[in-house]
């Protein structure tokens, strides 16, 4: 009987389920050579197909506009949900300034509302988009990314790749050389995640691309405050007084956005389902009795198990710990004591899943730092569990040594060698005396010394993910020690890149993780790069360097770089007393 009622209560649900809205919407295309009677891109302006391309604009006309767009709206946000769309773009490019000593004015990539129309007087520097009228308009809807060829009064004095929000005038930018790449095929990634709210873009060229150039950029957006619920998106370029050819080779898309089923207001399908729901009748009801006891039943199975498997880690940790010499085991009772009871005054900091205090075993005359996990953290368990498997294996002047452990009566604790000088980032930007130009120094090769040691010297690869001026600890004598490996992982050496939810911390992680969620130790890498930028220069990598711009420490050294004042950025409290062959 119970399997019977049980059956019809699903084929219940079943039925209803068949008119409730899917609860997510996809948009994927692929296009990698266009066509003019393919119905799937529209072209507007002066946009035309030659030979497989979209060519924008037409090399031999000034004041010109041509606009490619995708026929079919893209989802951006869900009014119920507040959810926002999540989206990967990647297309191929030229710039063709047929070796004229003045060119312009660009070509963008963009989101608008659904309709949008290019507006009247639009050409040049206005790229297509807006006007002189609404060119810095709150009324605007628009999000664009724009490679510009000349330099407007709005513009840095450069021509430059940009990030624009409901403006002619960039919110972040970055130094383009077009006349290196005039004529080059550019490739360019851009990809918006709404869980950070961040925009970013890379771009390459395939035979003209340096290693001194700076070729990526983000910014954060909330697109639900700029873009309606469905926007349009593609390509508009434009010639102003001078002329260049600008082509469109590929284009390739993909956003999601997750949506809960929502209720629909549609007199047909409303009466379909109250139709279904009256032929059920009480058969309904028994299936929501069901579907609850059961739900319950399974959600504490699944929790119970959950339990369990925790409790066999932690076991398998302990007997893991125990057959090696070192770390050894701590009793809570003693490592309460030595943190008198973790008291306020012992604690060293505080962290997203527990806090770290300072603590002394007086019979082992032995000062050490202890991690205590916060209860009923899952998240920080798992941390915990990752932290233990991994730096107990690794051996190394410039890593954190692992020197006890502790899980009893539902406490996680580690506890380490206590570094004396605290963490790098107290010395940076704390107001603790500046750190001299040739401890800075060391300082960097210390940690580079560890990244080698974690990237290529071991069995396996360590890929930290986490690496930051706060993770950094310094003894003593200000000897480097990389701490907290919450977040790390073990990979083969072969294998690469490997596909991880997104961890870290925003002004640290490189631009190609964000893109893909491929951690490797390239991305440690960019972190550790970040890191010596923030020695050098005394400045926290997430604040703005420049108001207006919003640009973060990395864009803002690139453009020192690219004018040739490099040693502006350094660190003014050094009161130039630094070695410019070391900076």
């Amino acid at each position: 009987m119970a399997t019977l009622l049980y059956s019809l209560a699903m084929l219940g649900h079943f039925v209803l389920f068949l008119h409730i809205p899917l609860s997510v919407i996809s948009v994927s295309f692929k296009i990698d050579q266009f066509k003019s009677n393919d119905s799937t891109i529209l072209y507007q302006g002066d946009a035309v197909v030659v030979g497989g391309e979209i060519l924008l604009s037409d090399p031999g006309f000034t004041c010109h506009v041509g606009r490619a767009i995708y026929r079919d709206p893209i989802p951006i946000w869900d009014s119920e949900t507040a959810k926002v769309t999540d989206f990967i773009t990647h297309f191929s490019f030229t710039i063709d300034t047929r070796a004229a000593p003045r060119y312009g004015s660009g070509i963008a990539f963009f989101l608008a509302p659904s309709g949008f129309q290019i507006p009247p007087n639009s050409a040049g520097g206005f790229l297509g988009l807006y006007n002189k009228t609404y060119s810095n308009s709150l009324a605007n809807q628009i999000v664009h990314v724009e490679f510009d060829t000349n330099i407007n009064d709005w513009d840095p004095p450069y021509e430059h790749v940009g990030i624009n929000i409901n403006s002619v005038i960039s919110s972040n930018y970055t130094r383009l050389n077009i006349s290196l790449h005039d004529g080059d095929l550019a490739d360019v990634w851009i990809s918006y995640n709404s869980t950070i709210r961040i925009l970013n873009v890379s771009w390459k060229y395939q035979n003209t691309s340096t290693l001194s150039e700076n070729t990526t950029l983000s910014y954060p957006i909330d697109l639900i405050t700029v873009l309606p619920q469905q926007a349009t998106v593609g390509f508009s370029s434009t010639t102003g007084a001078f002329i260049e050819r600008h082509a469109v080779s590929s284009w390739e898309f993909n956003s999601t956005l997750d949506m809960k089923p929502t209720s629909e207001s549609n007199g047909n399908k409303f009466s379909v389902i109250v139709g279904v729901t009256v032929s059920v009748g009480g058969l309904t009801l028994v299936a929501i009795i069901a579907f609850v006891v059961l739900w319950r039943l399974v959600e504490k199975k699944r929790k119970t198990e959950k339990e369990n498997l925790d409790e066999v880690n932690l076991t398998s940790i302990n007997d893991y710990l125990e057959r090696g010499a070192r770390p050894r085991r701590f009793s809570q009772k003693l490592l309460v004591m030595a943190t008198n009871n973790f008291s306020n005054e012992r604690k060293l900091g505080q962290g997203g899943f527990g806090a770290v205090y300072r603590g002394n075993i007086q019979d082992l005359d032995l000062n050490i730092a202890v991690k205590k996990i916060s209860r009923g953290s899952r998240q920080g368990r798992k941390e915990y569990i990752t932290e233990v498997k991994i730096i107990s294996r690794l051996r190394h002047r410039n890593l954190v040594q692992l020197i006890g452990w502790c899980h009893d009566k539902g406490e996680l604790l580690l506890d380490y060698e206590f570094m004396s000088n605290g963490s790098l980032d107290s010395h940076l930007f704390g107001k603790r005396s500046p750190l001299a130009w040739t401890v800075r120094y060391n300082i960097a090769l210390g940690l580079g010394s560890a990244l080698l040691y974690l990237h290529e010297e071991g069995e396996q690869c360590v890929v930290h993910r986490d690496i930051k001026s706060s993770n950094i600890m310094l003894d003593s004598n200000f000897n480097v020690k990389l701490g907290d490996f919450g977040l790390a992982r073990l990979m083969d050496h072969e294998l690469g890149a490997q596909t991880t939810r997104l961890v870290g911390t925003l002004g640290y992680l490189a631009p190609e993780y964000i893109n893909t969620g491929r951690a490797s130790k390239e991305s440690d890498v960019f972190s550790f790069g970040v890191v010596a930028l923030e020695i050098a220069t005394g400045r926290v990598s997430r604040t703005s360097m420049e108001k207006e711009s919003h640009k973060g420490l990395v864009d803002w050294v690139w453009d020192l770089y690219g004018s040739g004042q490099l040693l502006k950025g350094v660190d003014a409290k050094l009161q130039s007393n630094f070695d410019k062959k070391t900076s």
